[in-house]
Order: structure tokens, then C-alpha cells, then sequence
């Protein structure tokens, strides 16, 4: 689905991610890679099939739209550093002609040498485009550019025909900022109370429907 903030294009992808087409900018939130591992660390039975099939994901938006740039807006890593980052290190690289931007957010806690050689470019709290100012959580951004955050991981509830109640993740966009669903599908969601003037894109297992 397209849609037009501050006369720029953005492409919303079902795959809980957006694209920017003037910058070439392929943008996700809270990845949240090694979650699955952290917690099999802690004794839960999670299989370490969550996160490869995320970057599953990630790899076939990365086909389809052919940036220039990857974009993590925060929580790219979940935790301390663990068998899941080693496996992200080789799969990216798959892609060293992308480069690879990380606005750091509250679980990005790895140390600076991690990132320097994983040749990931880290920003710190923001990350600026022509039109955007993306940043992990939007309430602390402070510019006239629009916010794009995450953190919170967004969904909507939503009543189906057969007064079913169903819950998707979706993408949030005010009148001053937007937010991003968590790319992975290893989290859960908070529901949104939108306002009048909000537009709200739930993310259904075919499509992105405005709501």
C-alpha cells in the first residue's frame, strides 16, 4: 500500500516494514534478533527456527525492493550476545553493497566493537532523512521533521463480520509521527486507542488495509 506524508512516498509493506523510494530506504523496527536464544538461556522451550525465519523475511524484502539502504529502527538485538548474532553475521554477508543504518533503542546494548564489525552504522538517538526523523521511541524525538519510531509495538483490534474480535499489528500514523510494528513476529502488541484524525493500516497475513 502507498501513501503520501510530507509530500514523500511510502511504501507499507505486510511484512511490517516500510519503504521510502526518493532515498532508497528500506526501514523496520525491533528485530529484536537472539530474543529466541535469550530465552532458551532461561530454560523455555523456543525454537531457534524464530529468528532465521525473520531474516527470512528480511531477505526476500530486500529482493523485492533493492535499497540502498537497511534501516533498524531500534531493538535490533534483544540482549547480551549470543549464538543468533554470530548467524546474523554471516548472513549479512550476503549484502555488503547495502548499508546498514541500527537508531539505537533500549535493548541495543552490545558493545561498540559488535557493531563496528558487523560494518553497521549506529546513530544515537536519531537518524535524519530528507523528511524523517526516525527514532525508537517518537515521544522523545524533538524536530520539525516527522517522527517515525517503534518500541511499542503497535496493534488494532478489529470486530469481523462475523463479530469476531481479531488483533493485528499495524502501522500507526498521526498528524506529527508514526509508528512501525515490531518487524518480529516473536513479540506481542499493544493495542492503540487511535484518535480522530490518526490513520491506522492494520497488517493482515495478505494484505496492509487501512482501517
Amino acid at each position: 500500500m502507498k501513501i503520501e506524508i510530507r509530500g514523500e512516498e511510502i511504501i507499507l509493506d505486510k511484512e511490517r516494514a516500510i519503504y521510502l523510494p526518493n532515498e532508497k530506504l528500506l526501514a523496520i523496527s525491533d528485530l529484536h534478533l537472539g530474543k529466541a536464544a535469550h530465552f532458551r538461556k532461561a530454560g523455555l522451550a523456543i525454537p531457534s527456527t524464530v529468528s532465521r525465519n525473520d531474516l527470512i523475511r528480511l531477505e526476500n524484502l530486500l529482493y523485492k525492493y533493492r535499497p540502498e539502504t537497511l534501516l533498524i529502527n531500534g531493538d535490533m538485538f534483544h540482549s547480551d550476545y549470543n549464538t543468533e548474532i554470530d548467524e546474523f553475521a554471516k548472513w549479512k554477508e550476503n549484502y555488503s553493497e547495502i548499508k546498514f543504518i541500527l537508531v539505537k533503542g533500549n535493548h541495543d546494548k552490545q558493545k561498540k566493537e559488535v557493531y563496528t564489525e558487523l560494518t553497521i552504522e549506529v546513530h544515537e538517538p536519531t537518524y535524519s532523512s530528507t523528511n524523517f526523523c526516525f527514532i525508537h521511541d517518537a515521544a522523545e524525538c524533538h524536530s520539525e521533521l516527522y517522527s517515525i519510531g517503534g518500541h511499542i509495538h503497535p496493534g488494532i483490534s478489529i470486530v469481523s463480520k462475523a463479530k469476531q474480535r481479531l488483533k493485528f499489528p499495524c502501522f500507526y500514523f498521526g498528524e506529527t509521527h508514526a509508528i512501525l510494528p515490531a518487524f518480529s513476529v516473536f513479540t506481542g502488541l499493544q493495542l492503540l486507542k487511535p484518535l480522530a484524525n490518526d490513520q491506522i493500516f492494520a497488517i493482515t497475513p495478505t494484505k496492509v488495509v487501512k482501517v
